[in-house]
């Protein structure tokens, strides 16, 4: 599958700055990830970090993190609406029956590149913006005079965080394998918002 012309947004299309891609040849780059996306994914890694570490350590800036991160899923939601392309939900929110077959194939090594989010880093964005929802919900929850010291709410807000865990390092694991499968660091264009476009 190659990538779509569409993928290329108006404006998206950077000076002619060139890349080695696979086999030594020579590909343009184009500008994916937008300023916001970028700001808001490496906010949202140190932010968490904060809060994991803090804990009940610190519980004035355990807090702060986490009304952060709360603030920050919103707005990532609302740019999932409103951002340019590849930002958008519609561009990489796909149905089961699609990601599991991306899986598949991405397991032979023969899944399709995208120019945004893959299959299943999609279900990974929709999967880790909700999991932040909930932590961030059952912590609120806490600090409020109806759940304070139920003991049912901080375990729920553990467990999300443990689950949140799992998907950090499934998530890494994932960016790792599409980079080698595709030859190509998708982490520093996670740094850079430029990818190759084929």
């Amino acid at each position: 599958m190659t990538i779509r012309s569409d993928a290329v947004e108006a404006g998206g299309v950077m000076p002619p700055a060139m890349t080695t891609g696979p086999r030594g040849t020579t590909t343009p780059m184009v500008r994916v990830w937008d300023p916001f996306v970028r700001a808001f994914h490496w906010s949202l890694v140190g932010l968490f970090a904060l809060a994991f570490v803090t804990g009940d350590e610190v519980e004035w800036l355990h807090l702060a993190a986490g009304y952060a991160i709360a603030a920050l899923v919103l707005l990532r939601v609302a740019w999932g609406f409103v951002g340019p392309q590849h930002a958008r939900f519609t561009d990489f929110i796909r149905s089961p029956r699609e990601v599991f077959a991306y899986l598949r194939n991405a397991a032979r090594l023969r899944a399709p590149r995208h120019l945004g989010h893959n299959p299943a880093g999609g279900a990974m964005v929709a999967a880790l913006l909700a999991l932040l929802a909930g932590v961030a919900a059952t912590g609120f929850m806490m600090t409020t005079d109806a759940f304070w010291g139920a003991q049912w709410v901080e375990d729920l807000h553990e467990g999300l965080v443990n689950m949140m865990l799992v998907l950090i390092a499934l998530h890494v694991a994932g960016v790792l394998f599409a980079s080698f499968e595709h030859g190509e660091n998708l982490i520093r264009a996670m740094f850079t918002g430029r990818k190759r476009t084929r």
